[in-house]
């Protein structure tokens, strides 16, 4: 019933923004960062947590650690778009959806061919040189050795990823602030909405339809007037085919 109940949502609807969290790219084989259990450092004798291996203290001040952690546990080239995403860029197509906001940094929604993707976290696709704003790709950053280096002034090249202890981008809060302001249907899936300031932007939402979807409960709950807690991707490919659109 619950999915029979989403596509009349997603049918009635002419403004829909999905909200979305780490849930979302699980489907695609990559884990939640913060389920690994943190690194031991030898020199220091001290186990750092998920968190603290990607500060921008840690960054600063282990950099070599930083990015063996960040290679491994935050890039995922062979990852490939889930159900999830396919549903979502094809509400987008159709003109239903209006935007996706993203806590995520694997840039799958734009890989299944979403267009209107306001990532907060930024994403690992784009790495720039801090000294001369070089731009390098994923790829660039996997090959090198250690700390990646400009290959034109020799700077530390940093991934267009937002660090714990970072601000998110200006531009990026006011697109999704606005875009969720304008949703008639806010559709939250994947997120246990605990990372702030990300999961504040909801409180922005004004429309008619708040539907969440995500595997175990959230503080939003109590809010929406659906809640699905089952698999994202599940959901919404059979969603999206049940609307007949």
């Amino acid at each position: 019933m619950s999915i029979e109940k989403l596509s009349e949502i997603i049918k009635e609807s002419n403004n829909i923004v999905f909200f979305g969290g780490a849930g979302c790219s699980c489907e695609s084989g990559i884990p939640d960062f913060r389920s690994s259990n943190g690194l031991f450092n030898e020199k220091l004798n001290i186990t750092f947590t998920p968190e603290q291996l990607v500060s921008h203290s840690f960054y600063i001040r282990y950099p070599e650690e930083f990015f063996n952690f960040y290679k491994s546990k935050l890039i995922y080239p062979e990852a490939k778009p889930n159900a999830a995403h396919l549903a979502l860029a094809k509400l987008e197509e159709i003109g239903k959806l209006k935007a996706i906001v993203t806590q995520n940094i694997d840039g799958l929604h734009q890989a299944a061919g979403s267009k209107n993707v306001f990532e907060l976290h930024g994403s690992v696709h784009r790495n720039y040189c801090t000294n001369c704003h070089a731009f390098y790709d994923a790829e660039f950053i996997l090959e090198s050795e250690g700390v990646p280096t400009c290959t034109k002034c020799g700077g530390r090249v940093k991934p267009d990823v937002v660090l714990y202890e970072e601000g998110l981008d200006d531009t990026v809060i006011m697109g999704a602030v606005d875009a969720i302001s304008k949703a008639d249907t806010l559709i939250i899936g994947g997120t246990s909405l605990v990372v702030y300031p990300a999961a504040g932007l909801i409180n922005y939402f004004k429309g008619k339809n708040l539907v969440l979807i995500n595997k175990s409960s959230t503080s939003a709950d109590s809010k929406a007037n659906l809640v699905i807690n089952d698999s994202i991707g599940k959901v919404l490919n059979e969603a999206v085919k049940l609307s007949n659109i």
